[in-house]
């Protein structure tokens, strides 16, 4: 009885709207020529648009482009429609306020099995997100790993990047996950969902980078048999990241700079000029404003790109993010080999801690790598790492930091945070390595074996 109730409520127009009105989400339905049939009450409060600006007009006018920038599936023709689709988003309000959503999209059917329109489910996160930002609650940001304070540094210039096109140029060592926070600063942009297309400036022959910027036509050079698109075409709608930018040419800067003046370009060989919509992102791991005092990099060029600079540090500088770093590599190890979990001790952690890793996340990997393969009982030693690590001088030789210890203030430390290494360390004010070394030289510090972290 109370079913059958149910079912005539909901099949009254009125109550069903009163019903969605109440929701948490914004809901927003349009049929297949992107006319907008329903809006409700959440999604008038997360756009700023009232149902009467947006009833019955198409999704693009009545927004002013598509809500759902390039990850729009109405963009292209024919309509491919997924039956379901999810997919974190950076929307601007009416009062070009932005917001962060988390969109859900879905196909609308009928009896038959006919697709006549798509439901868009749309949840937002800003507060949330924002929380997080102020609490410095954040274990990692778009897919970078990091809790360092210099890591979120970044998040929220990654953050607050969302809702512009500015060409950014990222500067770091290498290693330092340049190409992944192009990927971030990408996909956190309203550009998300057309392509990212990356290339390393320093990789390729001086003589074919001209071609693969902006592309070549049949005839041009020997080998030239066909026309062929550069990366500036590929990445049309999208980004483009120009990795070790200082290794183009003096000519292949002067047409780079044209490029950001006009937005067009020749290809080589070719009279037609070409015009594409991408937004720049750039890196070095050298300082440019050398390359431009030794007149290797043009200075107007360098003003162009280096309008957003994003520094990232070296990994020696965020040692804190080791040991989430280093539990993160892991997982996706195992998950992606299918192995089993594997661990950590706390004196391979701290020799890890230790070390100053000159090639940065991308040889603390790499070493992760090498111990995984060594460690068959599934705990990482000191003797399964590089032997760069696993090779360095011994406590013996460094016993400086160790005499701000004590065997019973260091004891009172594990008992007030519960035998946590990292919260003793801070309350000891020493850094986590010393600790370590000090517990490995002095057993008898704890009751028991030290547990594993």
């Amino acid at each position: 009885m109370p079913e059958r109730k149910f079912k005539q409520i909901i099949a009254n127009e009125t109550n069903l709207v009163h019903i969605l009105d109440n929701l948490k989400e914004g809901i927003i339905a349009h049929d297949l020529e992107r006319r907008i049939f329903f809006f409700n009450r959440e999604a008038e409060r997360i756009t700023g648009y009232s149902r009467k600006e947006i009833l019955h007009r198409d999704c693009h006018e009545a927004f002013g482009a598509p809500f759902c920038g390039e990850r729009c599936m109405f963009l292209g023709d024919p309509v491919n429609l997924p039956d379901s689709k999810e997919y974190p988003l950076n929307i601007f309000t009416k009062d070009g306020e932005i917001r962060n959503v988390e969109m859900s999209v879905s196909a609308l059917k009928d009896h038959s099995g006919t697709v006549f329109g798509v439901l868009a489910f749309i949840k937002d996160i800003t507060e949330v997100i924002n929380c997080r930002f102020r609490n410095r609650d954040l274990d990692g940001y778009a897919n970078i790993v990091g809790r360092s304070g210099k890591m979120l540094q970044v998040f929220e210039q990654i953050h607050d990047l969302s809702g512009y096109d500015f060409p950014v140029h990222i500067y770091g060592e290498t290693g330092t996950g340049k190409e992944l926070v192009a990927e971030a600063i990408h996909n956190q942009s309203l550009r998300a969902g057309a392509p990212f297309v990356p290339i390393n400036c320093g990789a390729l022959p001086e003589g074919l980078i001209e071609s693969e910027l902006f592309g070549h036509v049949k005839g041009a050079f020997s080998g030239a048999i066909r026309d062929k698109k550069g990366r500036f075409e590929m990445a049309d709608g999208g980004t483009i990241f120009l990795d070790e930018v200082a290794e183009l040419s003096r000519g292949t800067q002067v047409k780079l700079l044209r490029f950001l003046q006009k937005g067009r370009f020749e290809k080589v060989g070719g009279e037609q000029t070409v015009s594409v919509n991408v937004r720049i992102i750039s890196a070095t791991n050298t300082d440019l404003k050398l390359a431009v005092k030794s007149k290797k990099f043009r200075e107007d060029l360098y003003y162009r790109l280096n309008v957003i600079p994003i520094h990232l540090p070296p990994l020696r500088e965020r040692k804190n993010d080791i040991p989430l770093l280093a539990r993160y590599f892991l997982d996706q190890m195992c998950s992606t080999g299918n192995q089993k979990p594997i661990d950590i001790s706390s004196e391979a952690l701290s020799l890890m801690l230790d070390y100053d890793w000159p090639g940065n996340v991308r040889q603390l990997q790499n070493a992760l790598q090498f111990a995984m393969v060594k460690a068959s009982a599934g705990l990482i030693l000191p003797e399964h790492l590089p032997l760069e690590l696993a090779g360095m001088p011994d406590s013996e030789n460094r016993r400086g930091p160790l005499k701000k210890l004590a065997p019973e203030s260091v004891r009172k430390a594990l008992k007030k945070t519960g035998g946590n290494k990292a919260k003793a360390a801070r309350l000891l004010d020493v850094g986590r390595a010393t600790l370590y070394r000090f517990l490995h030289d002095h057993p008898t510090t704890l009751p028991g074996p030290p547990e594993k972290q």
